[in-house]
């Protein structure tokens, strides 16, 4: 539902110019003059914009749960919240005096507003903390986390189940467990699993063609089902082990291993019972209990606070199975006014929009919804199949207690470090300002650069810095679509800032509002800035500070030379903190693309020679790449295994044969 503005002009009816008072028709001339008429109030000052449309949508509005949205002129969402009663609710806006000076800010700016009612409030609740995390409104606290989790699977599909990182949609059957922290958390698992269960790690491609055990079996971290070293039997009751310990079993599966320990030996068979016992070590190593690895928990996520300055850090301590997957830190932003159960109670409905949540958050601070958002919690854990009902406490004493307290100082050591790393940063974006006649510190700058080989695999790149360092999120790829002259990077990057700046201009004529840089350097000398000044000329662009950085003599880095238009060229002292800040701009633009520039060319030079066969699109070039694990595996395949292949028919079979074996033979 969507309520406009009111029309202009028509908030209060208009009132006629007072004149002097007219004598009545039958009063005789001369005589005194009747009283005048009292005259009319003056009328009210007409409501601000915001309030008025607050008013004129209250007008229609329910009483139902649901969620309301403040929209500003250009259409982006200004705040998002949810409430109980949405009328109710929405009606305290329409009174400035009580409101604070952000909220008054944010009705002044709202020109219309829009609802979506639930059925409950928890409902409302959910769908308000998809809508912050999608729209990512000014007014709102809002956690910026565009990063994906690694999960660890065990697959189903196979008679020897693999065990893997996985990362995004469960498209395979299997048994997942996570989120982890990073991908180092959960390398750091398969690996702990790999030794004491002996689960194979390779992918379905290698399996099928290994003709004698890898590596991973002579370190004894893998059974070798590849080659029959184990039968399916015992490989299953290796899985059936590994299932239990993820699950929180590993007291259980450790008094199993010892009893076959025991068992092997009484009847001499000492290697198998040496095996037994150096998975026992292993297992004995992984499950060690402290604080870090709490025993009284096994699945719940421990979640705490800390602000100094007006800025919070959100330390999130992952444990499934009593084992700690890692921990990340996250810092929301907001207001200076928050506080911060409020920060954490915005957090949390966030943070699990995406993910199924545990039985188990403890907090360090008690929210004041605590009760709807564990209801909240407990429907999201449902539609993940989960089917668990979600406590949120705040331990006050013993081990739980004790998780919370070292959750906690790592969000304050966490933050104190950001906060210094922020100081540093903000000198040296003052003293960029000062070097280049800004008018203030940038809060945006953008790098670019350009790879390729002889103008194959071309890529140009885009990297962001601001007051927090680098904004990976920000981060841009433009595959380089024109043709290019071999060793015309001027071409390269007159495409690039083409596409970059005038998608922008093309959003802004739109209503919407780009993000505009303060500074922009470019890898290059006065030819690369003469370019790049031209293309920002034909733009209309004349509020962006261009500089290229060239290498000094000899490419000698700390001897960079700086190019600006219309000035000379000018060195910064070798040891000038200001120069190993630029460096490190341009060298990270520099990383992000040969490392682009890598990625291209080895996709292409695994694909290119099955592109080049007709009648190869991308299902069947899938399936051969999937059955024989590689092009070289394809191009060393016989006709019949090429036949033999799921998705391919005999004639493309002898097809893909001939491409590869021009002048062979084929029988039939």
């Amino acid at each position: 539902m969507n309520f406009a503005p009111p029309a202009e002009g028509l908030s209060q009816p208009a009132h006629p110019p007072k004149t002097a008072p007219m004598t009545a028709p039958d009063q005789p001339a001369g005589s005194p003059a009747a009283p005048s008429p009292p005259a009319d109030p003056p009328p009210p000052p007409p409501a601000p914009r915001g309030v008025a449309v607050i008013e004129t949508a209250l007008e229609t509005m329910p009483l139902s749960p649901g969620v309301y949205r403040m929209l500003a002129a250009s259409g982006d969402a200004l705040y998002v919240g949810k409430a109980r009663s949405l009328k109710k609710r929405v009606a305290s806006y329409a009174q400035l005096a009580r409101l604070p000076e952000r909220l008054r800010r944010m009705v002044n700016e709202t020109v219309a507003m829009e609802i979506v009612t639930t059925h409950t409030e928890a409902e409302a609740l959910l769908l308000e903390a998809n809508l912050i995390k999608r729209l990512k409104p000014r007014y709102n606290i809002v956690l910026r986390d565009d990063k994906s989790y690694p999960w660890l699977v065990l697959t189903e599909d196979h008679d020897y189940p693999q065990i893997a990182k996985h990362r995004g949609a469960r498209t395979r059957k299997g048994s997942y467990y996570g989120p982890f922290a990073s991908a180092w958390a959960v390398n750091q698992t398969v690996t702990a699993m790999q030794r004491v269960f002996l689960l194979r790690s390779c992918r379905d491609t290698v399996f099928r063609n290994r003709t004698r055990p890898c590596l991973l079996h002579q370190i004894k971290r893998c059974s070798a089902p590849c080659v029959a070293r184990i039968s399916v039997a015992d490989y299953a009751g290796l899985v059936d082990q590994a299932r239990a310990f993820l699950a929180g079993g590993a007291s259980s599966v450790q008094k199993n291993l010892a009893t076959e320990m025991e068992a092997a030996a009484e009847t001499l068979e000492f290697e198998r019972a040496a095996a037994i016992r150096d998975r026992i070590r292993a297992l004995t190593t992984v499950q060690g209990t402290d604080v870090i690895n709490p025993a009284s928990l096994a699945d719940a996520d421990v979640i705490a606070a800390w602000q100094i300055a007006g800025q919070t850090c959100v330390q999130v301590f992952f444990v499934r199975g009593g084992r700690n997957n890692g921990n990340r830190a996250y810092y929301p932003t907001h207001t200076r006014g928050e506080e911060p159960p409020e920060v954490l109670a915005a957090f949390i409905a966030q943070f699990y929009d995406d993910k199924p949540p545990p039985p188990l958050l403890l907090l360090n601070h008690p929210l004041a919804e605590q009760a709807l958002i564990a209801e909240a919690l407990s429907i999201k854990a449902n539609s993940f199949g989960a089917g668990k009902k979600v406590e949120i406490a705040v331990p006050q004493r013993g081990e739980k207690a004790a998780v919370v307290a070292h959750a906690e100082i790592n969000a304050r050591e966490a933050l104190e470090r950001k906060l210094a790393e922020t100081a540093g940063q903000a000198k040296l974006l003052e003293a960029t300002a000062t070097l280049f006649d800004l008018p203030a510190p940038p809060e945006r700058i953008e790098i670019y650069d350009n790879s390729h080989i002889s103008g194959a695999n071309a890529y140009g790149v885009m990297v962001v810095a601001g007051p927090e360092g680098f904004r990976k999120q920000a981060y841009r790829k433009f595959a380089i679509k024109g043709a290019i002259t071999p060793g015309d990077d001027f071409a390269m990057m007159r495409e690039v800032l083409t596409r970059r700046f005038g998608r922008a201009i093309k959003e802004e004529e739109a209503g919407e509002t780009p993000e505009w840089p303060d500074l922009v350097l470019i890898d290059g000398g006065q030819g690369q800035l003469s370019a790049a000044q031209a293309i920002l000329d034909e733009l209309g662009i004349d509020d962006v500070l261009l500089v290229a950085i060239s290498k000094g003599p000899d490419r000698d880095a700390g001897r960079e030379w700086f190019h600006r238009t219309s000035k000379p060229a000018f060195q910064l002292p070798p040891r000038d903190p200001v120069l190993y800040f630029l460096q490190r701009l341009r060298d990270e633009a520099h990383r992000f693309a040969i490392t682009t520039h890598r990625a291209s060319r080895s996709k292409a030079l695994v694909t290119s020679e099955l592109d080049e066969i007709a009648g190869i699109g991308p299902g069947r070039k899938r399936a051969l790449l999937n059955h024989f694990g590689s092009a070289r595996g394809v191009k060393q395949a016989g006709l019949h295994d090429l036949e033999a292949a799921p998705g391919v028919s005999r004639e493309i079979a002898r097809r893909v044969y001939a491409h590869f074996h021009p002048g062979a033979r084929l029988d039939g």
